[in-house]
């Protein structure tokens, strides 16, 4: 067997250009742009590679790009007024705090200053709770992308029996209440889950989300199971070669042992390729969301939770 490839690139351009459809039809009906603003604070280099993709990909669906950059020292006062700002705006529909903040600023303080109806990061606590309740929410990025994908590849969820490895509050916990949601058979797995192998070998689907590289093994997954890899890890390749400083060069792998896990599966996510172009997609897939929801409008079909 050899596990059918889902193609994360692909599918999030998919998304893109549904966002892009309905955001056009809006635009030219009601006259106001859908608005993302986004706050960067500092100049970590992986996260200004982040915002600028952002901000890109925001304006080529022909939505409004607000971007605030701010320097690593700035006050917690200062920033909590500027989302209060951004709160206050009636052009900006989605507000998004870039983390990790420098360590000097509360990020849950932060988080929970942005209105619930413009989290489109889906972190802050009210609609962590609605989320958990079932009721009608922002669904986290990343996890929305991994049930998009999951949904367009096996259809109905409903009945399957789906195992989360790893239980953050960013992936693992609303993962889990997401599929939930779509009616699987949903178990948390985590560091100390007894006879860990076993429990993933049972699932249906699995979701890794753990950030260690390769640790989920063929013998882990069932034959034919769906496999979705979150993971985004940095290795030593001393097969690449050295850098200048003579240290091994590196490669991004995922949580999954993709060459020996893809023998086994069904179909499976790459990495890179696989879930992260859909962090970004869905980005922009809540943020029409939360105008729509704004400006008392159908919600797109196809693109929420």
């Amino acid at each position: 067997m050899s596990a059918k490839v889902i193609d994360g690139k692909a599918f999030a351009a998919k998304v893109r250009e549904q966002v892009a459809e309905h955001v056009q039809t809006l635009t030219s009906k009601h006259g106001v742009k859908p608005g993302l603003a986004v706050v960067l604070v500092g100049e970590d280099p992986a996260s200004q590679v982040y915002v600028r993709n952002k901000g890109k990909q925001t304006v080529e669906v022909g939505m409004n790009s607000f971007e605030h950059r701010l320097p690593a020292d700035t006050s917690e006062e200062t920033l909590i007024g500027l989302v209060r700002q951004l709160n206050e705006s009636p052009d900006v529909h989605g507000i998004l705090v870039q983390l990790p903040l420098p360590s000097h600023l509360d990020s849950d303080l932060v988080i929970n200053t942005i209105a619930p109806e413009k989290d489109v990061d889906g972190f802050h606590i009210s609609n962590v709770g609605l989320l958990g309740t079932g009721q009608k929410s922002m669904a986290p990025c990343t996890p929305l992308g991994c049930l998009m994908m999951l949904r367009e590849e096996l259809g109905s969820l409903s009945g399957l029996n789906a195992v989360v490895l790893g239980r953050s509050n960013i992936v693992g916990k609303p993962m889990a209440q997401l599929l939930l949601r779509d009616s699987c058979t949903v178990t948390i797995a985590h560091s100390r889950t007894k006879d860990i192998e076993a429990v993933s070998a049972a699932a249906d689907i699995v979701v890794a989300a753990v950030g260690r590289p390769e640790m989920v093994k063929a013998n882990w997954i069932k034959p034919g199971a769906t496999v979705i890899d979150v993971g985004i890890n940095r290795v030593d390749a001393p097969e690449l070669g050295t850098k200048e400083d003579g240290s091994p060069k590196t490669r991004i792998v995922g949580d999954v042992a993709y060459d020996e896990v893809a023998k086994v599966a069904g179909a499976i996510t790459p990495v890179p390729g696989g879930v992260g172009p859909m962090t970004i997609a869905c980005l922009l897939a809540n943020t029409l969301t939360a105008y729509c929801r704004a400006n008392d409008l159908p919600e797109p079909t196809g693109l929420t939770a």
